[in-house]
């Protein structure tokens, strides 16, 4: 019960920060390669389809090593996500700053 008032009050804060700017930032593009990677490892929590719908739109307008700085923080994160430690704190990290980028509230796993 508390994970699904943890993601739909992250849900609710997303939407208002998306609809805030129509531009993603290569920081954006970056976090967003982050939380695929995340996601990919960490099963249940994220669609990882949602993420990946999200860096594809944003992937032309952005520099060649732009795109390749994503694809090496997605490995980063698949590597990070397979530590048994940081599964708690990885998983707070998607359903929260992670919300941002996925298309509508039901990207989020159903638990």
């Amino acid at each position: 019960m508390k994970f699904a008032v943890i993601a739909l009050v992250a849900a609710t804060f997303a939407a208002g920060a998306a609809s805030a700017s129509d531009k993603v930032s290569d920081v954006d593009y970056l976090k967003a390669n982050r939380c695929k990677g995340l996601a990919t490892s960490i099963d249940g929590v994220v669609d990882p389809a949602a993420l990946a719908n999200f860096i594809k739109a944003e992937r032309g307008a952005r520099a060649s090593y732009i795109v390749n700085r994503g694809d090496e923080e997605f490995q980063r994160a698949r590597r990070e996500a397979k530590s048994a430690d940081r599964k708690e704190r990885l998983t707070t990290e998607l359903t929260t700053a992670c919300q941002a980028y996925l298309g509508t509230a039901t990207s989020v796993a159903k638990q």
